[in-house]
């Protein structure tokens, strides 16, 4: 059974467009804010960020031309929100992944 590494490196593969990257920045926490909502009862707040964020993603792979990488496996369901909090880390960070000639993989600075 593949790794986490594994799973990570295919998410990245397949979100490489700045604007898909946005709105997975945004969209899969609204998504996560919805479900902390449902817990306090807060329906309508909860329903508005649940669905605004799920609206987020499917555009931001409207605009890249790909699919969800979801629909490979409910993994991916996991694997993104990981995904979002290294982008995220790595952009607070200042890392920046950059192209090896060797191996093809990036390496962080």
């Amino acid at each position: 059974m593949p790794g986490l590494a594994h799973y990570m490196e295919q998410y990245d593969h397949e979100h490489t467009s700045g604007w898909n990257k946005a709105c997975h920045g945004i969209g899969i926490p609204l998504i996560f804010a919805g479900l902390v909502l449902l817990l306090f009862a807060k329906w309508i707040w909860a329903g508005s960020a649940f669905f605004g964020g799920w609206l987020l993603l499917f555009l931001g792979h409207k605009l890249e031309g790909n699919h969800p990488a979801f629909f490979q496996g409910p993994i991916y369901l996991l694997v993104g929100p990981i995904w979002v909090a290294k982008e995220a880390w790595d952009f607070l960070t200042g890392r920046r992944p950059r192209a090896t000639s060797q191996s093809g993989k990036s390496e962080h600075r």
